[in-house]
C-alpha cells in the first residue's frame, strides 16, 4: 500500500516466534498486542511478496490487507477474499498448518477464483527457533 514502509524479515521473524508458544499449543494465547503485531507484520509481509489489489486477506480484527496481480478492485466487496482468524492466518504463515488442511477444515473462507494465498506460504519457519 502507498505510504506504508516494508518489512524486513527480521521484523516479520520477531514477532511471530513471540507467538509461537501459543502456535504450537505450549502456552496460552499471548496479549493482544503480541497477537496483532504478529498478524499485521506477516500479513505486510504476504502483501510484499505478492504485490497486486485482486485479493483480499481479511484477519479481523487485527488487518486486511489487498494482494496477488490480478484485476484491481476498488468499490465494493472484492471478487477474492480470503478470511480467517488470528491463529489460523498465523499457522498458515508459519507452515504449522496447510492450505488444503485449514480450507478443508472450514478454518478459511475463500471466495472467489483468485482467492487462494497458499503460493506464498508459508512466509516464515519457526520450527527450530
Amino acid at each position: 500500500m502507498a505510504g506504508r514502509r516494508g518489512v524486513s524479515a527480521e521484523e516479520v521473524r520477531a514477532a511471530v516466534v513471540a507467538v509461537a508458544p501459543w502456535l504450537r499449543g505450549e502456552a496460552d494465547r499471548p496479549g493482544r498486542a503480541e497477537v496483532a503485531a504478529a498478524v499485521r507484520l506477516s500479513l505486510r509481509a504476504l502483501e510484499q511478496i505478492a504485490p497486486g489489489s485482486s485479493v483480499e486477506v481479511r484477519v479481523p480484527p487485527f488487518a486486511a490487507v489487498q494482494c496477488v496481480e490480478g484485476p484491481r478492485h476498488t468499490r465494493g466487496t472484492p471478487p477474492n477474499v480470503v478470511e480467517l482468524d488470528a491463529r489460523t492466518w498465523l499457522l498458515l504463515a508459519t507452515g504449522l498448518l496447510s492450505w488444503d488442511t485449514a480450507t478443508a477444515e472450514g478454518a478459511v473462507s475463500a471466495s472467489g477464483t483468485r482467492a487462494d494465498v497458499s503460493a506464498w506460504l508459508p512466509l516464515v519457519r519457526i520450527d527450530g527457533s
